[in-house]
This record gives C-alpha cells, structure tokens and sequence, in this order.
C-alpha cells in the first residue's frame, strides 16, 4: 500500500523502464484508452487488460512490493515482449499513478492471483531452503582462501617489479609503450584471482592516452597501486576494518557481516555506468532513524538492465546489511510497499562535506570519492566549468569534469534560479556530482543523472 495514500509520481514509473524506447512506448500507454479491468489492491499489485494488436487482451500485473528475491518490482504480461518491464506494464503503472479512479482498488482477478500467489509462494520456499553458513565444510573452504591468498601474494610481488621497472626507465616512456603490456599484467592479476588489482591495471594502462596532465595522474595511480599492494603483503598488521577493505579492494569477494538495520530509507539517487561486460547500478539509501547512508549493487550483462530498481524519492521500510568497511549494503526484508516521500537527509556545509571525504579516505585511501548531502549552496559558473559555492562560508566545490557536461547540470541551473538549495552527490578529489536536488520549498526529490 503506497504510504498516506500518496502514490508513485510518472517519473518514479518511467525510471523503471529499461530503454528509452520502452519509455516512450510506455508513455503512450499510459492512458485509460487501451485498458479494462484495472484495479490494484492494498498489498501493492496492480493489474489490467491492454487492448492490442491481436483479438485477446494482453494481461498485465505488477507486484509493487519488493517481495520474495527483493529485486525490486515484479512484472507479468502476456504479451511477447523480452523487456522487463514491457510497455504494457509501464502503461498500467501510470494509469495507476494519476490517481484518477481508472484503477480502483478491489481483488485480483483469477489470472492475476495465481500468478501472485506463485510468485509468493517460490519466495517462501526460496526462503526456507536456503543452506545455512554453518553446512558449508570449513576445513575445504580454509584451504581454497589459503591457496588463493598464495595467489594474490604472487601476482602482488610481480605488480610491485613491473611498477619498479616503470619508475626506473621514467614515465615519459609509458606512452611510447602502448597498452598491450599493461593488458597483458592485468591479465596476470587475473591468473593471480584478484580481479581489483587487474581492473587497477587496466585503468593505469590508459592514462598514457588520457590527454594533457597524464604523467601526474599516472603517478597518481602508481602510488595507489603501490598502497594497496603493501597493504596486502602486511595485512595481518593492519587494523581489522582497514584489512577487510584492502582485500575487497584487491578482489577477495566480501560478505555482510553483523545484524541487518531496520530503517526508512530515502531513495536519493540511481544510476548505471557500463563497460562492454557488464552494467553496474548504483542506489544511494539514506536511513531516517540511523542517519546511514548505503550504496546498493546490482549488476546486468551488457545491454541489459540491472534487475534492481528503486525509483528516486521512494522510501522503504527495510533491513539492510552491511559489508565490513564499506557503505555498501544488500537489501533484505521489506516490510511495506516502497513509497513517494517528502522527507529529505539532513545537509551540511561545504567546509563539513570536504573534512567527511578527508575522514573517509583515512578509511579507505582508494577511495574515489563519498557521499554528501550539500545545504544552501548555488550553482554558479567558474571559468570553463560550475561548482556549488556556499555564499556564507565564502567556500566552494568544483562540479566534476562529467558532471559539468551531464544535462543533469541545467536541470540543477534551473532549479536554483540563483536560490540556495539542498544538493546529494558524491565529493571526492575530482570535485562533486550532484546527484539529486530539494529547492528551498520543494516536497519532491529531483533526480538528476
């Protein structure tokens, strides 16, 4: 059931939609011309028949919940479409979200509940089957981490004499040398099963290409490079949280640890970033009673979207549990239907966001950058680029080199008008991306990536 009545805006409907295609086609349905039979009901489902092509109505329902795999909605439609969700189903939730009568509340039809209860009912077995911790051997699995550990430590001392032969023959040589040799030391950090110490690698590789300033950023990275890979041959005497960091960093896969928080989370911001393998979705959750914030993952094969989706300025009443040393977190039960919000983090000064990346990167030094929700700033232009300046500290952020160029930017611009607002983003050395904005008097969260 959608919290005080309010339901999910057409924007918080749109964001589910896996393509732009699928958003115009889903725009264009979501009119009570084509349907019949809609309704939705307390639990968070919704349903209708969609007039098509064919001589039978495609039947359409959507399980709002988050229940069971805790992926986010759940669709289901007769019609032939591969997309998830089709245009059938982003129609029908913007019918839904109009709010005016075409989908009333009753019980679902017969086609819908067997679905529903299905759906359910494979959750609860999922549940219940799942193997305890405990099951697993120990003994078998000590030896694997040994063994893998022996790996890492190899392929860490060869990485720590081919950064040695860099410095010693000199930098300027990196550009005449091309990627291939750094493409084939990354391929050994992979032989070596650490995945982070190659994904590194590669990065380092390219900055020869990356434009004016490139000898400094190769440094940069050499010298991080080099931290981690101390930090991994003298990781038993590290502190225990600054340890774990340092083996997800190079790769060592992490599981949540302690007991999951309970908490209404504000969804601040989602967005996606891919390579030629894989799409990665980023969630900031900020918790109302904890004051955490947490970052979500999910992952999708190139070209297909990530299964997790949580629109912008929902809130969920939820467990998260953490990871060891870092924010990010994965979702466990969910005990209502997410829901628009009005509620927004608290912010803070431009002074206070740059000592919370300083004290973050004391945690992580690899660290690219922290979240941070910015209080009475304005976007203003400063030469080439914009950054946020704070008109009573007489302090200012640099806006990032992508976010300056993103349209997210002017949709910021616009929201300002030269007024103060609040602004969620990520600080870190490169500057800051917004993310998200609240005006002064504004209810509604706007997204902007």
């Amino acid at each position: 059931m959608t919290q005080q009545g309010v339901r999910w805006t057409a924007d918080q409907v749109l964001a589910l939609a896996p393509d732009a295609p699928s958003r115009k086609a889903g725009s264009k349905l979501g009119v009570a011309g084509p349907w019949s039979e809609a309704g939705s009901s307390g639990e968070g489902t919704v349903w209708g028949l969609c007039k098509g092509s064919g001589s039978k109505p495609y039947q359409t329902v959507v399980d709002i919940t988050f229940a069971g795999d805790s992926a986010g909605p759940a669709y289901k439609c007769s019609c032939p479409s591969r997309k998830f969700p089709c245009k059938h189903a982003l129609g029908l939730l913007l019918i839904w979200a109009g709010q005016d009568g075409t989908v009333p509340e009753g019980e679902p039809p017969a086609w819908a509940d067997e679905w529903l209860t299905a759906r359910r009912k494979r959750a609860e077995n999922k549940a219940s089957s799942a193997p305890s911790p405990a099951a697993a051997a120990p003994g078998a699995a000590h030896r694997r981490a040994e063994k893998r550990a022996e790996r890492i430590t190899a392929g860490v001392t060869e990485l720590e004499q081919r950064l040695s032969d860099l410095l010693r023959g000199g930098t300027a040589a990196a550009e005449q040398a091309g990627y291939g040799q750094w493409e084939e030391t990354a391929a050994r950090m992979v032989d070596a099963q650490a995945p982070g110490l190659a994904a590194r690698v590669r990065e380092l590789g390219a900055i020869p290409a990356s434009g004016p300033g490139w000898p400094v950023r190769l440094l940069e990275e050499c010298a991080l490079l080099h931290l981690l890979d101390q930090g991994w041959l003298h990781r038993d005497g590290l502190p225990d949280e600054l340890a774990a960091t340092v083996r997800t960093r190079v790769g060592l896969p992490a599981q949540p640890q302690g007991p999951p928080v309970r908490d209404h989370w504000l969804v601040l911001a989602q967005y996606d970033t891919a390579d030629s393998k894989l799409t990665t979705r980023r969630i900031w959750l900020y918790g109302t009673d904890s004051g955490r914030t947490a970052l979500l993952l999910s992952y999708g094969a190139a070209g297909r979207a990530p299964a997790l989706t949580l629109p912008v300025g929902l809130a969920l009443d939820a467990e998260l549990s953490g990871y060891p040393g870092q924010l990010r977190a994965d979702l466990g039960e969910q005990f209502t239907t997410p829901a628009p919000t009005r509620l927004r983090p608290p912010g803070v000064r431009v002074s206070e966001a740059t000592a919370h990346y300083g004290e973050a990167l004391r945690k992580d030094p690899w660290l690219e950058s922290h979240p941070v929700t910015l209080s009475e700033v304005i976007p203003t232009p400063h030469k080439e680029t914009w950054q946020l300046t704070d008109p009573d500290e007489d302090l200012a952020l640099p806006l990032t080199p992508a976010a300056s160029a993103r349209p997210g930017l002017w949709r910021l611009v616009a929201l300002s008008g030269g007024a103060p607002l609040t602004v969620f983003g990520e600080c870190g050395h490169r500057g800051f991306t917004p993310l998200a904005a609240w005006p002064k008097d504004a209810e509604e969260t706007v997204p902007l990536c």
